[in-house]
Formats: C-alpha cells, structure tokens, sequence
C-alpha cells in the first residue's frame, strides 16, 4: 500500500511540474490566449462570435449594396484663346504668317456618377461633364477607364455617359438597382453618396425631407427630392439610396450660402432621370412637347384685375408667330386653365404638361379669355433644344 501510494504522489508531483513548464513556455498547447502585457487602460472588448451582427439602426448592407456602383468623373477642359479679328486677313498673314489658334493649359472638374447597366451605362449630372473635351472615371475598385457622352438634356441637367462595352464586360460592372418612386415617402432614410470636395467616396445620411420641390430656378424642368443627408461640391451625379440600396435619385444641388452644406439638398427623382436616360440612350436626345408661348405667374393682385376667385392657370404673356399655339387661336391675355383635361396650378405645371405631350398630337386646352371660358385643339410641336451661351 505504501509502495502505490509513493507512486501516485510521484505521478502527480512530475505532472504538476509538466504543467507548470507548458504553462509557462507554451500556453497555446493548452488552448490560452497569448498574454500581451497588461492594458494601459482596462477595455472592454466583445468577443469574436463568427458572422456579424447588424445593430439596429445600421445601413450598411445598403451601403455595401450601392457603392461599387458609384464611380468618380473627372473631366477636363482646355482653355482656348480666341481667334484674333484679323487672323483671317490676307496682309496679315503676309507678314506675320499662318497663325494656329493657341490652347492654354486646362481646367480639371470632378463629380459622381452612377453606374446603371452592365454594359457602361453611367447617369450623371449635365453640369458635371458641360464642356469637357476629356471624361475620365475612376471606379469603386481602383480602376479608371476613359468615357464618352452618349448624350445630355440641360433642361434636367442629366447626361449619359458610356464606357467601352469590352471592358465594361470584362470587369463585370456592378449595375445599381433602380427604386419605385411611388415608395418614398417623406421621412424616409436616404443615403447620399459620391466624392464631395474630392476626398473619395463618402457615404452621408438623412432623410427625405420634401418632395415635389419646384420654382427653384435651377432647371428648366425641376421635380425635385428634398434631403438633409450632406451633399456637397463632388457629390452631383452621385446616388442618393434608399435603405435598401436601390438608387431613388441622382445629387444635383444644394441650397448654400457659404458653398457648404446646411442640410438642404435636392436630387432628381429616379422617375425622372430614368425617363430622360432612355430617350438619350434610344435617340441621342431628349424630345419633349411645345407649344411657343410665354407665361407669367398670376399673382393675387392680377387675379383680382381679371376678376377671378382665385391666382390658379396660367397667364399668357406672349404668342410665338406660326407656333402650334399662334394656329390654335390662343392670344396675349389669354389664361390656360387645363392641358388635355389636367388643371394647371401655375406656369412649371404647365411647362411640364406640354412638355409630356407626344409631338404631333392633337391635344384639347381649357382657357379663359376675359370672363368667359373656352375650349381649343392644338397640335403639339417639339421642343426646340435649349440655347447655351459660352463665354
């Protein structure tokens, strides 16, 4: 007995020994984390449970979702010198010779796009590739590639641009997902997304914070998303997402004082931008309806000189000579009331009911001459293309 029992304490006294050498020298044999030295501060750390957990309120799957499909548009422009008044004299050139015309160094511009099918497509703001003699866009994953202008519409300050079909397949470019724009609702969470100030992709949040914003004299045609997620300088043609990722908007402008935002920026609706991308993808151009008139607002003084109840229509100001309205008896003085059985509010209601008519179509109008109503055909024309003076 005494004999097993001098074995045993043996036994345990060379394992305790083991142990403790293990211990010391390798404690990972035993499964223990690897002591750093002790913490200056002492922290709390959550333990590594495999796949992540989404917190409440994070939209990062969202993010993760769009961003690949946001890319930096980086344009330039040479500084031309005008032609001299007499480069094109005969003595001129006697003496002083042929005289190529001079191109200084060049202006640099940056904004976002948005990539919007698999094949190049991209969706940006007019003003953002306005003049640019070279497009240049950098992808979310370090590429750049160069781009040409399929087409722009200055009315809505859209543009299409496309990159070479080849590569745009062979990268395999991630197309964004395109909303419903009857789902957003004010109050909903939005993200913007682009490259402000030109730091890189930035991702803001906000909410929607109107919609239908109007008569803010920056596009001929304005419809646009109101939001308080930051947009500044480099995000126009960038996304603005919904919190699933689908593209509801594309960044146009902001209201600033001090070039910053203040949290009152504007998007144009995916309805829209959608709308105005086909027609520029399918023709090269944007055809909207025309019918060569001016209009005036009608403000509570005027209303109450014509004798009306209320400052609703359309005042017309002016007839164009030989337009479709000048050969459908409207005249100066004239109030328009209604465009194809749709009442007009005001003058950008107006614009943009004859600008969604169908060129040559034949469309009835309400107007109102004096005090009694009145009921004409017009033939709708095409909107002639937006006159552009360049310095």
């Amino acid at each position: 007995m005494r004999k097993l029992w001098l074995i045993f304490a043996q036994t345990v006294t060379v394992s305790l020994a083991v142990f403790f050498v293990v211990s010391t020298l390798k404690p990972e044999w035993l499964g223990k984390p690897i002591s750093t030295g002790p913490s200056v501060v002492a922290l709390q750390q959550s333990a590594n449970v495999g796949e992540p957990v989404i917190a409440t309120g994070s939209y990062r799957e969202a993010a993760k979702k769009a961003l690949p499909s946001v890319v930096h548009i980086f344009t330039t422009q040479k500084i031309r010198t005008p032609r001299h008044p007499l480069i094109d004299d005969p003595i001129f050139r006697h003496f002083f010779g042929e005289r190529p015309e001079s191109e200084g160094p060049s202006n640099s511009g940056l904004g976002s796009g948005v990539i919007v099918s698999s094949n190049g497509n991209i969706l940006t703001n007019f003003h953002v590739v306005d003049g640019a003699d070279q497009i240049e866009v950098a992808l979310n994953d370090g590429h750049s590639l160069k781009a040409r202008l399929v087409g722009s519409d200055p009315e809505s300050d859209l543009a299409v641009l496309q990159i070479d079909p080849d590569k745009a397949k062979e990268l395999r470019l991630p197309a964004i997902t395109l909303g419903q724009m009857d789902e957003v609702i004010v109050g909903d969470v939005v993200l913007a997304i682009g490259n402000p100030f030109g730091v890189g992709q930035t991702v803001t949040m906000g909410i929607v914070s109107a919609l239908g914003r109007s008569h803010l004299g920056i596009n001929t045609f304005e419809n646009f998303i109101q939001t308080d997620a930051a947009i500044n300088p480099g995000n126009s043609g960038g996304a603005l997402i919904d919190s699933r990722g689908s593209l509801v908007g594309i960044n146009t402008a902001i209201y600033s004082r001090s070039g910053g935002s203040l949290g009152i920026g504007f998007a144009i609706p995916i309805s829209t931008a959608q709308n105005v991308m086909e027609q520029i993808i399918q023709n090269g151009t944007v055809t909207r309806g025309w019918i060569g008139v001016e209009v005036q607002e009608i403000t509570q003084e005027l209303a109450e000189s014509f004798g009306l109840t209320e400052a609703g229509g359309a005042l017309i100001a002016g007839v164009q000579r030989g337009s479709p309205a000048d050969v459908g008896g409207v005249k100066p003085g004239d109030i328009l009331l209604a465009v194809d059985g749709k009442p007009v509010k005001d003058p950008q209601v107006m614009l943009d009911l004859i600008a969604s008519q169908k060129p040559g179509d034949v469309v009835p109008f309400k107007l109102r001459r004096q005090k009694a109503l009145f009921d004409t055909t017009i033939r709708i024309g095409k909107r002639p293309p937006l006159r552009r003076d360049r310095e």
